[in-house]
């Protein structure tokens, strides 16, 4: 799940990334960082993952999750999925 605040005097967007997943590790990679470096995700006492970064507005942005530095993951509940050179797909977010 993606939860956008948008602010009326900021050029960003906070946005709060959500994934139930069973793994001891999750990231997001992509964001538009290059896949470069993840952005870590807390585990919380639910058993889900969060994570918050703030975005400029009126950007787009591809990214997955990376769970256990092994297995990738798309969010399932974004609004749009685009094709990647790997043959697979990424998510997108839009703020």
């Amino acid at each position: 799940m993606i939860e956008k605040k948008y602010f009326k005097t900021k050029d960003y967007v906070k946005v709060k990334f959500t994934l139930a997943a069973e793994a001891k590790k999750v990231e997001i990679l992509g964001l538009n960082n290059e896949w470069k470096k993840g952005l870590s995700m807390t585990k919380k006492k639910e058993g889900v993952f969060t994570a918050e970064v703030n975005l400029p507005k009126e950007t787009t942005h591809e990214f997955k999750y990376f769970l256990d530095k092994k297995n990738w993951l798309n969010d399932n509940e974004v609004e749009q999925q685009t094709a990647n050179v790997f043959g697979t797909t990424n998510s997108i977010v839009t703020v």
